[in-house]
């Protein structure tokens, strides 16, 4: 390791599935982790179970709600007051999907909380460490090696929010689509509850908030030089038997991962998705801004990430900044 410091990784969501399985490689790779969750005590009662007292002394523990503003702010206040060198990666990992919901549930700004807890949680955690990561060190350790390293941000997208793959183009409930931001430009406060302000759906608001987090990857891109920071997002392959689904029917839950296994042929398991996901934070070959990484919906032994076609949705110039200018306003910062 020689006289390089080990580098600080921020991480959302590790209490299971494929945040939970980012973790072991991204203390493999030679990281410091900042692990965010809604509870502690859950979140570290279950890393115990996966990683060893080693690697449990390289992991800290910040309890965060990202469904509440307020607790985000105090959560990115404790992190700066807390931790003395800078934030070199941050991965957006954490997800709410409720597509069996009659009514949306409301965070405590009164927003609907999948698009509260997808989006605006992550927005503002990482306009409030933007510059605390811009200031990281250069040099870090990766796998043991004194690595040059620009700050990075990687947020997981999903194949529903893409209107050109198949996937984002299924009918049920709708495909993701901010239509003209009247929901976002009208404060997004009851009785509104969906981004273009129509009718609620649950798994249409779902797919808006991962549609949202595409744009911001997007508009953030432009925003910052890549000689400053990479910004990305990643599909890391269908893990369909993840806490995600845990909202949806049983029946769904049964079928939905053998679908995927033997039809799709689309699956990946929860260890291999967090490996992806952990090299796409780390490694050299995927610092390239703006790039949405995949491994395609029909997954092959040995195939390489490549750069996902985007749709129109996600990078149109005046649809990302107007849903990068509302979001800003909607979580306090303008």
């Amino acid at each position: 390791m020689g006289n390089s410091i080990k580098g600080l990784v921020l991480i959302t969501g590790t209490t299971s599935g494929v945040g939970l399985n980012t973790l072991k490689p991204l203390l493999r790779f030679g990281w410091e982790v900042i692990a965010v969750n809604r509870s502690n005590k859950r979140a570290v009662e279950i890393a115990k179970q996966f990683l060893t007292d080693s690697e449990m002394k390289d992991v800290h523990f910040i309890e965060i709600n990202l469904s509440d503003l307020n607790d985000v702010r105090d959560g990115c206040n404790e992190i700066l007051k807390k931790f003395k060198k800078p934030i070199n990666s941050i991965i957006c990992n954490a997800a709410l999907y409720k597509p069996r919901l009659r009514k949306p549930e409301r965070s405590p700004q009164g927003y609907e909380n999948s698009m509260a807890v997808n989006h605006f949680g992550h927005f503002l955690l990482i306009s409030l460490l933007l510059e605390n990561i811009l200031s990281s060190e250069k040099e870090i350790d990766i796998k043991g090696k004194t690595t040059k390293f620009r700050p990075r941000i990687t947020i997981l997208g999903t194949v529903t929010a893409n209107y050109s793959e198949l996937g984002g183009k299924i009918p049920i409930p709708a495909p993701a689509d901010l239509g003209d931001l009247s929901g976002f430009k009208n404060g997004f406060l009851s009785p509104i509850s969906m981004a273009n302000g129509k009718k609620f759906k649950p798994g249409k608001a779902y797919k808006d908030s991962k549609l949202c987090n595409m744009i911001t990857v997007q508009e953030l891109s432009k925003r910052f030089p890549k000689e400053r920071i990479i910004i990305n997002s990643i599909y890391p392959g269908c893990v369909a038997d993840t806490n995600l689904f845990r909202d949806t029917p049983w029946l769904f839950r049964l079928l939905f991962p053998i679908f995927q296994k033997f039809i799709t042929k689309g699956y990946v398991s929860q260890r291999l998705a967090g490996e992806r996901v952990a090299q796409v934070a780390s490694f050299k070959e995927y610092a390239k801004p703006g790039v949405h990484w995949s491994w395609g919906n029909r997954q092959k032994p040995g195939r390489k990430a490549f750069s996902q076609k985007l749709s129109k949705r996600i990078i149109d110039s005046d649809i990302s900044r107007q849903t990068y200018e509302l979001t800003r306003k909607l979580v306090g910062l303008e």
